[in-house]
């Protein structure tokens, strides 16, 4: 994102945090549009997204214009002193798009159309989908670029569309040519040797359906490149047509965390704003960590700076099996642990409960038994609160640590036919960050080729693609000083998909000082043991699923298999450090291995002491304090500090009730460090 662009800080300037949700006024007579604004008004709504999925009312028949009713709506917010995130309708066209022009519907892998009568029914390859949509986002800008309740724009709406059509194949063709020049550079990369899948013509090529065995996973990755890239496409056509005709105003679109058909790295650039959705799920007892993970993710998308979030819900979803009642504060310490991690918008789907249609059960901040609910009293006192930290937005969040996330080593990992399905690059990803989470240590995401020299540690849970060149760079990396962490099945396979020949991981090999030969899963655990400096046994600690049968090559061993094949080593190369994990240990020994990489990148956390289900970062020279759990808990940390959010004075330590925060000024001393 270029300096020069507007961004989030054009919309927070004069507001402060943005606070609001999806309006879907379409849904409702006008005259619960007043008692909306007004109901905004006592909740400190500061933004509203609106048109998200307003297609069909803005363009009710092919090529006929309503835009009366969204000319009052922007009329009643502006003076109801709601800003506006006016959204491209382009997610969710109208039935009559399918009807008369069927070659916008999207075709599955097995060659069958999906219709219309739920939402994302477009091909992102259709000519007559870009043509038609093209034409309503133009009319839609014309009237509002100007207008004074638009502060910012809003393309479509979750990307994440896939269509195997002919018109998707003529478009991946043409991709494809675009990348490999020539049908002899394809076969190469696609080694089409294999079980005789030589290509002699460019039309012979076709989207990687639905097959009588195992697709090409060269071709399927490839493919997966290109229907990010098509979205993508997609995204900047709209993106540029309103640069062009509403200069000035930051553009975004939203995003949903660690979503596997999109290379979010490929899209941030794109992008002023960052956004995402996040809906937690209350049964996964690893969720606060999972949210902090994703928030992670966006700030670092974000180049750092601050993101939004554009979509969380107040209670329950329509489309989880089971869904548990979020207790009471629970919205709140979700909200704020975004804040924390760098959010400067905190936005809800939706502002008022559908009473018809697919997301009739999904909560709202103002619920169907109306305002004079707890569900709409905690919304309320929560938009008043965020409207007192509006000196909040702009400030940054630092880390010390990367975790490594590419989405094309995502795709390859995971393709069919692999010695395991049983490792999974985001449980992975989880599993390191969770003990760093533990310790109130903050945490970037970086892809391989990125500039790692802010960073003391960088972890690499599964790093399955890794080019030579990210390869040297992390090599480099090391021996100027730092300490990496690599995980098991990491550095297998190059960029086309080609596993690496030799003992893996090929292009690691010299600094972590070890290699491989076979990758050996197992059935449940297994004891590994803790090896001191002479090779001692010093305890043991339980694997799961996956072992390697790997030798040490200069690196000391840290723990062994059974059978006293080195699990864990670590190799002090130039510098620094390199470790090698070639297992999935249990959350003890990885806690117990993650103080150890800690010591040798000398990062500490943010407070020296955090109970269980306390999350502790740094934002700006605010310390946020986090309880997630059910009880009250003593967290202590030097000197005195004053609480933001209360006022009160603290000395040594902080009270926090169940689902309590405290953002803390401190006024003697630095934190204490682990």
């Amino acid at each position: 994102m270029s300096a020069d662009r507007p961004g989030l800080h054009t919309v927070t300037q004069g507001r402060g945090l943005l606070f609001g949700g999806d309006y879907n006024p379409e849904q409702w007579p006008e005259h619960v549009w007043e008692e909306d604004a007004a109901l905004m008004r006592k909740a400190g709504v500061n933004l509203v997204t609106v048109g998200v999925f307003s297609w069909g009312r803005l363009e009710p028949s092919p090529g006929e214009r309503d835009f009366a009713w969204l000319d009052r709506v922007l009329e009643l917010m502006h003076g109801a002193g709601v800003a506006v995130d006016l959204a491209t309708p382009t997610a969710s066209p109208p039935p009559w798009l399918g009807h008369h022009f069927p070659r916008t519907l999207p075709v599955n892998e097995a060659g069958n159309t999906l219709w219309y009568g739920a939402r994302n029914q477009w091909c992102p390859s259709s000519r007559d989908y870009h043509a038609r949509s093209t034409a309503i986002v133009t009319d839609l800008v014309e009237r509002y670029a100007d207008h004074p309740a638009v502060a910012m724009w809003h393309v479509g709406n979750e990307f994440g569309q896939v269509c195997y059509c002919d018109e998707a194949a003529e478009e991946f063709r043409f991709w494809l040519r675009q990348r490999y020049t020539g049908l002899d550079a394809l076969n190469e990369a696609w080694g089409t040797t294999f079980w005789s899948q030589h290509y002699s013509e460019w039309e012979q090529v076709l989207p990687p359906r639905l097959a009588p065995y195992i697709v090409n996973p060269s071709q399927k990755l490839d493919w997966a490149r290109f229907c990010s890239d098509e979205l993508l496409a997609h995204y900047k056509a709209e993106r540029d047509l309103i640069r062009e005709l509403s200069p000035g105003k930051p553009i975004t679109t939203n995003y949903m965390g660690f979503f596997k058909p999109v290379d979010y790295w490929s899209w941030a650039p794109e992008q002023d704003i960052i956004s995402n959705d996040w809906y937690p799920d209350l049964s996964d007892p690893r969720f606060p960590a999972r949210a902090a993970l994703t928030h992670d993710l966006m700030r670092s998308l974000a180049g750092g700076k601050p993101w939004m979030l554009m979509e969380q819900s107040t209670g329950a979803v329509n489309w989880r099996p089971h869904n548990l009642p979020k207790p009471a504060g629970q919205l709140r310490l979700e909200s704020l642990q975004a804040v924390a991690r760098g959010a400067d918008g905190l936005c809800y789907f939706q502002w008022r409960q559908s009473a018809f249609g697919a997301e009739r059960f999904h909560s709202a901040m103002v619920p169907l038994a109306g305002p004079d609910t707890e569900a709409h009293a905690e919304v309320r006192a929560h938009g008043l609160e965020l409207h007192e930290l509006h000196d909040i937005a702009g400030t940054e969040v630092r880390a010390d640590v990367a975790l490594l996330h590419d989405w094309h080593s995502w795709w390859a990992a995971e393709e069919r036919a692999r010695p395991s399905d049983r490792l999974s690059v985001v449980e992975q990803l989880t599993d390191y960050y969770h003990p760093l989470w533990r310790r109130g240590v903050t945490v970037d995401l970086a892809h391989p080729s990125s500039e790692l020299s802010p960073y003391r540690l960088v972890i690499a849970p599964q790093l399955f693609v890794i080019s030579d060149a990210d390869a040297v760079k992390l090599t480099e990396w090391v021996r100027a000083g730092g300490v990496l962490v690599v995980g098991p099945f990491s550095g297998i396979s190059d960029p086309r998909g080609h596993l690496h020949t030799g003992r893996f991981p090929a292009p690691l090999r010299d600094v972590l000082g070890a290699s491989g030969e076979a990758w050996r899963p197992v059935d449940g655990e297994v004891e590994c043991a803790w090896r001191d400096e002479t090779g001692f046994k010093q305890g043991f600690f339980t694997a799961r699923d996956w072992t390697e049968t790997i030798r040490a090559e200069g690196a000391e061993v840290v723990a062994t298999f059974p059978g006293d094949g080195p699990a864990v080593t670590r190799h002090a190369f130039g510098a620094g450090v390199a470790w090698y994990v070639a297992t999935l240990p249990d959350a003890a020994a990885l806690a117990e291995l993650t103080a150890r990489f800690m010591a040798d990148a000398q990062v500490s956390g943010v407070l020296a002491e955090l109970p269980e289900g306390v999350e502790a970062v740094r934002r700006g020279d605010l310390l946020w304090v986090l309880n997630h759990g059910d009880g009250t808990v003593s967290v202590p940390f030097e000197g005195d500090a004053v609480d933001v959010l209360t006022g009160s004075p603290l000395r040594d330590g902080v009270d926090l009730a169940p689902r309590g925060v405290a953002i803390l000024r401190q006024h003697a001393g630095p934190p204490a460090t682990r």
